[in-house]
């Protein structure tokens, strides 16, 4: 199963020196079955990459909860059994799911991180978070227009220098 992870570049620094995330449990998201109906496609590059967008909102979230951490959001693929995922945590957000191991880099697949030109809207985004999450429209289309930023692919071999 293909699990997005979503982190900060400083935790991407810790995991890439420990060799591995965790330990487990870990929150991560992946194409589930309330994530199919959700967003209602077939397409498994669509579902895979609605599940990154759930993953990176996440990666906001982590941000917020760090007020040192840059301005960019983070997540990391990875590939895992499908027995390393709890199949009955999707209950919380859609396409959550819970890694019950650590995570070795190993099992990376690639990292998706923002462009330098992204922070000032990620760091707008990130002010306004709670707001958005009360109702505030004015503040959910800032949370909202920074999905209008690709995040970058990065295989697992650039992490060093992406931290």
């Amino acid at each position: 199963m293909r699990v997005y992870v979503p982190l900060t570049l400083s935790r991407l620094a810790e995991v890439y020196k420990a060799g591995e995330l965790g330990p487990g449990p870990l929150t991560a998201y992946a194409v589930t079955p309330a994530l199919r109906e959700w967003y209602a496609s077939d397409d498994v590059e669509e579902l895979e990459y609605a599940a990154l967008g759930r993953a990176a909102l996440s990666s906001l979230r982590l941000l917020a909860e760090d007020a040192g951490a840059a301005r960019r959001r983070v997540v990391l693929v990875a590939d895992v059994a499908d027995g390393a995922v709890d199949p009955g945590a999707d209950e919380l957000e859609v396409g959550e799911v819970r890694v019950t191991g650590a995570l070795g880099l190993k099992k990376v697949a690639a990292v998706h991180v923002d462009a330098e030109d992204a922070v000032a809207d990620v760091a707008a985004a990130v002010g306004v978070l709670g707001a958005a999450d009360e109702g505030d429209r004015d503040a959910g289309a800032l949370v909202d227009g920074v999905e209008d930023h690709e995040l970058l692919w990065f295989a697992t071999q650039e992490i060093s220098g992406l931290i």
